[in-house]
Formats: C-alpha cells, sequence, structure tokens
C-alpha cells in the first residue's frame, strides 16, 4: 500500500480549517479587522464551522459569505486570510489543486491591505506552502507568524508539520507540545497523535485520537478521529478494529474519500473484492488523489487486471501533473509508484533534487526502494535502515528492509524483517503482501500471514 495521506499533511489541513472558521465566524457575528478577542474565539468556532454533512458543500458555503462580505468590506484582512485558508481547504476537500492560486491571492491580498503584525495571511502563506508540499517554505512563514505572534497555535501547528516533513524530528515534537500547551483541540491533538504513531508509540497515539473522539464537537472531528483510528488498527494488522473505526467515520462523513478507501482496504484484505473495488471507486471518484487512484489500480493489477490497472496509473500520472501545475510537488509521493510501475531512474532523480523540500522516514524508504529498484542494493540498505530507525509502524518500510537484505545475501535479517513485517499487518499491500510471503518462504523460514486479529 503506497504511503497514505500523512496526518501531518491532515493536520495542517486542520489548521486551514481553523482560519476557514473565523472566516464564517467573522461573517455571522460581525468582526471588524481589528479582531479584538475574535482570535481566539475564531480557534474555538473552527469545530463548530465543520457540522455540515458535505463538506465540500459546506466549505463553498464559507467562500461564498466571505466574498459577499469582502465585496462590501475590501479593507477586511483577516476576511482575505480566512478567504485564502477556505480556498486551501476547498483543494483539500474536493482533490482539485486549482483553488491554491486563489488562495495565494487571497492571502496576498490581506498582506496588501495589512502588511505590518498580520500572522493570520502568514500562518495561511504557511499552510498553502505546506499543502503544496513546499516544506522549508512553510517553515520560514510558520516562524515569520509566530514572530508577530508568539501565541499562533495555527502557526505552531503548520511548524510541527513542516519540522516532521523536513526530517528533524526533536524539533517537531517540541513544536506540537507547543500547540498542545497553547490550545489542545482537534488541531493539536492529531498532531500529538502523529508524533506518537511516527516514534512508533501506538498505544499513546490511539488514546490521543479518543480523547480527541470525546472533545469532538462535529461530524468532521468526529469522521477525522474514526479515520486514523481506523488506519492505526489498519498499520498493526487489526482488520476488525479497522473496520469498525471507517463505518463509524462513514456514519459521520457518509462521502469522505479517505474513510470509503479505508474501508476499501479491509474489504480487500478480506477477500471481499466486489466490496473492495466498488469503495474504490466511489473514493477516486469523489477525490481523484495520485495515492488513492494507485491504491486502486495495485488492487486491480493484483487481480489479474492490467489494462483497468494501467487505466489507474494513467489517471495518477494525469492527476499529479494537474497536481503540480498547481505549484504541488508530489514527487515523493510518486517515487514508490515510479520505482514499481515506471521509471525507477526518475523516481530516485525525483528524491534528490538540488535543494530538497522533504526528508524523514517517508523519504528514506522511497530512496531506498528506488535504489534496489536499479540493482543499487548496497546503497539502499543504509536508507532502509534509516526508514524503521523511529519504529514507525509500516510493514511496507520493514518489507523493503527485509527484500534489500536478501538482495545483499543477509538471509538472517531479511528473514527477521519480512516477518516483522507480516506480524504487523499480513494485508499491508495487495502486490507486495504475496511477495513478502514468497521471499520469506523462498528463504526456508514459511509462516502463516494470518487473517483478522
Amino acid at each position: 500500500m503506497r504511503r497514505r495521506a500523512g496526518r501531518a499533511a491532515v493536520g495542517a489541513a486542520l489548521t486551514v480549517a481553523v482560519l476557514a472558521g473565523a472566516a464564517t465566524a467573522a461573517v455571522l457575528v460581525g468582526w471588524g479587522p481589528t479582531g479584538g478577542d475574535g482570535r481566539r474565539a475564531a480557534g474555538d468556532s473552527a469545530a463548530a464551522s465543520g457540522r455540515s454533512a458535505d463538506p465540500a458543500a459546506q466549505v463553498g458555503r464559507q467562500i461564498d459569505a466571505l466574498t459577499a462580505r469582502l465585496r462590501t468590506l475590501p479593507g477586511d484582512w483577516p476576511g482575505w486570510a480566512a478567504l485564502g485558508a477556505a480556498y486551501v481547504e476547498q483543494a483539500r476537500v474536493t482533490g482539485d489543486p486549482t483553488s491554491y492560486p486563489r488562495a495565494e491571492n487571497a492571502f496576498a491580498q490581506s498582506l496588501r491591505v495589512h502588511p505590518g503584525g498580520n500572522d493570520l495571511a502568514l500562518a495561511g502563506q504557511a499552510s498553502l506552502a505546506a499543502a503544496r508540499h513546499d516544506f522549508p517554505a512553510a517553515l520560514r512563514l510558520a516562524d515569520a507568524a509566530i514572530a508577530v505572534n508568539e501565541f499562533s497555535a495555527p502557526a505552531q501547528g503548520v511548524r510541527a508539520d513542516a519540522l516532521v516533513e523536513l526530517g528533524r524530528y526533536p524539533e517537531a515534537w517540541q513544536a506540537v507540545q507547543r500547540m498542545v500547551d497553547l490550545r489542545p483541540d482537534v488541531s493539536s491533538l492529531a498532531r500529538a497523535s502523529y508524533a506518537f504513531e511516527l516514534r512508533g508509540e501506538v498505544e499513546p497515539a490511539r488514546q490521543t485520537l479518543r480523547r480527541l473522539l470525546v472533545d469532538a464537537t462535529s461530524p468532521a472531528d468526529a469522521a477525522f478521529a474514526w479515520l486514523h483510528l481506523g488506519e492505526l488498527a489498519r498499520d498493526t494488522g487489526d482488520l476488525a478494529g479497522a473496520d469498525d473505526a471507517y463505518r463509524r467515520g462513514l456514519a459521520a462523513d457518509p462521502v469522505s474519500a479517505p474513510l470509503l478507501a479505508g474501508r476499501a482496504r479491509v474489504a480487500a484484505a478480506r477477500g471481499q473484492t466486489d466490496a473492495a473495488l466498488a469503495d474504490y471507486r466511489a473514493a477516486v471518484g469523489r477525490s481523484p488523489q495520485p495515492a488513492l487512484v494507485i491504491e486502486y489500480g495495485e488492487l486491480l493489477e493484483s487481480l489479474g487486471r492490467l489494462p483497468e490497472a494501467q487505466e489507474q496509473y494513467t489517471l495518477a500520472r494525469a492527476t499529479a501533473a494537474l497536481f503540480r501545475a498547481q505549484g504541488v510537488d508530489v514527487d515523493v509521493e510518486l517515487a514508490l509508484f515510479e520505482a514499481d510501475h515506471g521509471d525507477p531512474a526518475a523516481a530516485l532523480a525525483a528524491l534528490t533534487p538540488a535543494q530538497p523540500r522533504r526528508a524523514g522516514v517517508f523519504v528514506d524508504d522511497a530512496h531506498a526502494w528506488a535504489l534496489h529498484r536499479l540493482g543499487r542494493d548496497g546503497e539502499a540498505l543504509g536508507y532502509a535502515r534509516s526508514a524503521v530507525a523511529l519504529g514507525t509502524p509500516r510493514a511496507l518500510f520493514r518489507y523493503h528492509v527485509g527484500v534489500i537484505e536478501a538482495a545483499l545475501g543477509q538471509r538472517d535479517a531479511a528473514v527477521v524483517d519480512l516477518r516483522a513485517a507480516l506480524d504487523l499487518d499480513p494485508h499491508f499491500s495487495p502486490l507486495q503482501a504475496p511477495r513478502a510471503t514468497a521471499l520469506l518462504a523462498s528463504l526456508d523460514d514459511p509462516r502463516p500471514t494470518g487473517g483478522d486479529r
């Protein structure tokens, strides 16, 4: 299974939602440009702004309301910042990145109207940079917002996201803690859970998400928590727990593409092929993000339906091109895909630009796999072992290490890592999990792959 949308990335979206929530509240209660105490109230009202059963429709209403307000109050610089945030959120919930230039223009207008002390626009620009996966810029802009307002929880959140995606983990943990201290809400608790998960501390991650559930004040908050509870269960082989979480999440948000894809993964693992394909079709139809499209294609390929799989792979590349045209860096997300289904040399080149925008365990894993696919296993091993160093619960990471070790003749180490991958999640990929089982058997250490746990 490809890297799913990381919780840090979703956390950035929650930061955007805070600013978009400020937009709605400003329209309803008529906050002026100075904001007053509205800055804190805006954050508090973010969850309440997400009560719609259809997030895309809800954010569309926010945009319409803000646009109407700004026609009559063009000097409302917080309103311009909130409009930019709403456009970023629109891109997230629809999977359509063409809203990003509108967001960029709105943030720029906010700064033109009020160039000094405008942490709202700076935090919004930081969230836009994070959404485009330009994490050095996201960090720089978040720091600029914090320099204006050291109590800006949204800016601290984007700062944490950027540090995670740059592989600067100790600093990221500190930034997450700072955000939790400032405002222990959905956004900060989501990031805290992801920090635990990255370190392999699954139970604290789960407990934090359950606390988020208790604190949830909207269907959107509940759906978010259930989604990531499902992902945690899925990543540790608990199909029954994952299925329950995804279904509860879909009860809160029936059209969520990530939740539909999660339910599809569970169905595929259980051999419920028709149900899995139906959910993937619905998810991709709702939000054709490259990662979801690739997952769908790989399931089709695992079923021997290669022409249909190739159609999805073509769609993934076309969608990725659309994202790139709107300034989004999708190279890391596509690197594993290109290494397996396209050009490993191109994947490696994309991972080693002159000015890298990302680092960390997911980049190390992709780097290792691209090198392996090029036959450069000696170079690959260091990257692969770096990818598992934090203890992040990803069976794919351990599988990649095991394959590379086997290629280098390190049989005992390969057996340990392949077994660890299958113990963690025996259904981690419709293509790679069977290959892991076969390789383990070829190393004279067969084991059952298990089922629901």
